[in-house]
């Protein structure tokens, strides 16, 4: 075994293997240990929480437990196992070495960079042929977080190996695996920060280990001021031993000003040299120590081998890989204090140093907090703005940090850059004019400079032009600006542009969002889907979301729920799977899902997107998300049966936001609803005008101008206008549905019967495959009268809902029906129910007995027996009355 190399030429290092052995103080916590025996019932074990939190060790004390401690094989990852030949041979070797009979013909890989996808195969079938299940624990595996390629490879084992392997990660963050399937389906089990933490009774018992005795209020305290955090604990214990009354300790402590401050510098700080503490004291200003960084803090160049040392000895000092070191952060607060006492004055000049380091090593947001610190806002925002970050304060993991820190920047830090940093911020938080007069002023400075110097300036400010225009609904100042950052990068460096791939995902998905507002749908989705297909990653996750959520609205206005639906699922797992938190989610993805409901008549669905939808607290700042939340509450009522509302939910629509232009199928929308409102109150001449009145276009707007004119009797006007459509419109299904059943109508009531036939039954083989119910619904009474007398059209349409399918003479109605209406009312007979339908469509008495094939006078008495029934005495309360009551 000693002579196995990695695919590199590198030998396996042992020790990665070696489960870490526990201390004579480590406590054993039985509740996460039954946890952890349990979770390995199942395929995924997740142990997840900060660094400190003891995650490893309670892996290691729960392997301890088990009968067979050798059965588990142990992998520590490092950071060089991104590449997946690299991370595949130790997996192997893991397995080798912990007793599993690896068979030689999976074989290995040969190349550090990838893995033939054949072995991986292997493995997983030889896996799913176990009787025995393999349990694999792979600690500190966030070291690999970042590689997409090796969690897709690890899935794909796991997946296929069946029930062969048990796989347990010990990780920072969460793995890159489909955690969402894991948890749905209940086959994941987790220990995370929350359940790490100490409870009272197991500080107690680390106390006790370590010979201390502490009430049991002070055993409380401590665990509530540390958090329960396992390694904070440790530090005030250790520091405890050295004091007479650990309670007056635990109550008094303060990072900083207290006696463990005094306990570290007296017994860490002064026990070593004065270079080693000049060293500490200085780089306590740094969240991560690098010994050439900490050299240029000191002067010297003795960093690297007092930094080694510090670490050996267990002296707050903690080597996180690649060089690079960190204070513990009780210490390094301590220090911080202590630095201003010993060398007043000095630390500005620090933090001026480090920026200079840090920026020098490509580390700019590292660098940034030092500039703030020093004083030096125009070089960090210089910087910022040079290395082309200025799209992180808009997207990303950083985005709240660095809006943080350049909060506090001054008012009189001028120039161009920092009159972007401050534009882009005020974007941010929607106040929009604030954002124009920043990159007024900004754009002042850049004019007629075509230096190279300026190029990541001109970017910039073009980004934030599109965004602005994005926020006003301007698609021509936002492809102005986006063809001025085309420009921009055109002086750039290749390499710098690949190294910001959120700069294009946020042009494209603002300028599509543009053009979506303007009704310019073919160029919309052509910036879109540019932008749904840039590279993915933590700083794209949210333009990815939002072009996916904005391609899949598209498809609903063009009438394609299927692929509308497609998308909006789509967008929401990708936001799912890179942690992308709702409030942060403008919702648009959520209420097409909930618009593709109500078109399916699933109105619970429709419900729970909707309010999921209104979680995103940037929702009400953007415009198509805003006028999407409006139409869709509005659609909800609509099909609850609660016209009035639905019509005042509108209103809102009248009222724009502030400097937002109007958007042309926004209005139509608004139009359309209002119409189908004023219609389901009886009110078709209302209907007619609001249509007129908005200018409403399209084949959507004539299919509702065509019911109200044949709800007023206007059969030639309704004909005229179907007349003016074309006859194949270039729409989907949702559209078409529509439209087929507006003409059929028309058919009917002009007395063509067949041709009402056939547009009915290709209406209903239109809508069948995507299941849309809610058209027939929509239709009226009309339909369903329709459908009753020529029960054939219905055969093998069963995933019609009730209202909108035939109910044969002399039927029942469901129990459940009938006792909802007689609750309320008499139950109308059949031919009461037919003259209330006919009664809902505006015809006269006469035209009902000629339809019915009655005579006036029995007209006239089954209406007064519908009027009695509904406790109504005109036309139009008896159709508002069977509406509530679902009658109609």
């Amino acid at each position: 075994m000693a002579g196995l190399l990695t695919p590199g030429g590198d030998p396996l290092l042992a020790v990665r293997f070696t489960v870490p052995d526990l201390t004579e103080t480590f406590v054993r916590r039985p509740r996460l240990v039954g946890r952890l025996t349990e979770g390995v019932q199942g395929p995924l074990t997740l142990v997840n929480g900060p660094a400190g939190a003891g995650k490893t060790l309670l892996v290691a004390h729960w392997i301890s437990t088990r009968d067979r401690p050798d059965d588990v094989a142990w992998l520590t990852v490092e950071h060089e196992d991104t590449g997946p030949g690299i991370f595949w041979t130790y997996v192997l070797e893991a397995l080798r070495r912990h007793g599993a009979a690896v068979p030689d013909d999976i074989g290995s890989p040969s190349s550090p960079g990838d893995v033939d996808h054949s072995l991986l195969t292997r493995l997983a079938a030889w896996l799913s042929e176990r009787a025995e299940p393999v349990i694999l624990v792979l600690d500190e595996f966030d070291r690999v977080g970042a590689s997409a390629e090796v969690a897709d490879e690890l899935q794909f084992v796991l997946r296929h190996a069946g029930g062969g392997l048990r796989l347990v990660i010990v990780s920072r963050t969460e793995p890159q695996l489909p955690l969402h399937r894991y948890r749905a389906a209940g086959m994941v089990a987790e220990v995370r920060g929350a359940d790490l933490a100490f409870v009272p009774g197991e500080t107690a018992a680390l106390l006790s280990r370590h010979d201390i005795r502490l009430s049991d209020d002070g055993a409380r305290s401590l665990t509530e001021w540390t958090g329960g955090w396992a390694a904070g604990l440790r530090l005030c214990i250790l520091a405890a031993q050295h004091v007479d009354d650990p309670d007056t300790f635990i109550e008094n402590f303060e990072a900083g000003q207290s006696t463990l401050a005094d306990f570290l510098l007296a017994e860490v700080l002064e026990a070593q040299s004065q270079e080693t503490q000049d060293l500490l004291l200085r780089s306590s200003i740094l969240d991560q120590i690098h010994p050439d960084l900490a050299n240029a803090l000191t002067g010297r160049d003795d960093a690297d081998a007092i930094l080694a040392g510090l670490q050996h000895a267990n002296a707050f000092v903690e080597a996180i890989g690649h060089s690079w070191y960190r204070l513990h952060p009780l210490f390094a607060e301590i220090l911080r204090v202590h630095l201003r006492v010993r060398l007043p004055g000095v630390e500005p000049e620090l933090h001026r140093r480090a920026a200079r380091w840090l920026s020098g090593a490509g580390l700019l947001a590292e660098a940034l907090p030092h500039a703030a610190g020093a004083g030096e806002w125009e070089l960090a925002a210089d910087r910022f703005v040079d290395e082309l970050a200025i799209g992180e304060l808009l997207t990303g993991l950083d985005a709240e940090r660095l809006d943080g820190l350049f909060a506090a920047m001054p008012p009189d830090a001028a120039g161009p850059a920092a009159c972007l940093v401050r534009a882009a911020r005020e974007l941010v938080r929607h106040d929009v004019d604030r954002g124009l007069e920043y990159l007024r002023r900004a754009g002042e400075n850049l004019a007629g400079e075509e230096a190279a110097g300026t190029a990541a300036l001109r970017l910039s400010h073009a980004l934030l032009r599109v965004f602005a225009a994005r926020l006003t609904g301007s698609a021509d100042r936002a492809r102005a600006a986006a063809e001025d950052m085309t420009a921009a990068e055109l002086s750039l460096p290749a390499e710098r542009l690949e190294r910001h791939p959120e700069l294009p995902a946020l042009m494209l998905t603002d300028l599509g969002s543009a053009q979506l507002w303007a009704g310019r749908f073919d160029d919309a989705r052509t910036s879109l889907s540019a932008a749904a297909q840039v590279d993915d990653g933590p700083s794209t996750a949210y333009p990815r979301h939002e072009s996916l959520s904005r391609l899949a609205l598209i498809d609903l206005l063009c009438g394609r729920p299927g692929r509308a639906e497609s998308h909006a699922r789509a967008a929401v797992a990708g936001a799912e799977r890179s942690g992308l938190p709702p409030a942060a989610r403008t919702g648009v993805a959520q209420l097409v899902l909930a618009a593709v409901a109500v078109d399916r008549d699933d109105l619970a669905a429709a419900q729970t997107h909707l309010d999921q939808a209104t979680v995103s607290s940037a929702a009400s700042h953007d415009p198509v998300a805003t006028a999407g939340l409006v139409l869709l509450r509005s659609r909800l009522l609509l099909a609850k049966g609660h016209p009035k509302e639905a019509l005042r939910v509108l209103q809102e629509l009248k009222r724009p936001p502030h400097g937002v232009e109007p958007s042309p199928w926004v209005g139509d929308r608004a139009a359309l609803a209002m119409s189908t409102a004023y219609l389901a109150l009886g009110e078709p001449l209302a209907a007619v005008e609001i249509l007129a009145e908005e200018g409403a276009t399209g084949p959507e707007a004539t299919v509702a101008a065509v019911r109200a004119r044949l709800a007023t009797g206007d059969r030639q006007a309704a004909r005229a206008l179907l007349d003016a459509l074309s006859t194949e419109p270039d729409e989907g299904p949702g559209i078409a549905v529509r439209v087929l059943l507006a003409r059929a109508q028309t058919a009917d009531a002009l007395g063509d019967d067949s041709t009402a036939q056939r547009l009915v039954a290709r209406a209903l083989r239109t809508a069948r495959p995507e299941h849309l119910r809610r058209p027939f619904l929509e239709a009226g009474p009309w339909l369903r009268t329709f459908v009753r007398h020529r029960p054939v059209l219905a055969q093998g349409h069963e995933w019609l809902p009730e209202a909108a399918t035939v109910r044969p003479a002399g039927s029942a109605l469901r129990p459940d029906r009938e006792r909802e209406i007689a609750a309320v009312v008499e139950p109308l007979s059949e031919r009461e129910q037919e003259v209330l339908e006919r009664l809902a469509q505006m015809m006269s008495r006469d035209e009902i007995a000629a339809d019915l094939h009655l005579s006036v006078n029995t007209v006239k008495t089954h209406l007064k027996s519908v009027y009695r029934k509904l406790a109504a005495t005109r036309r139009g309360e008896a159709v508002r009355r069977a509406r509530d009551l679902h009658l109609l």
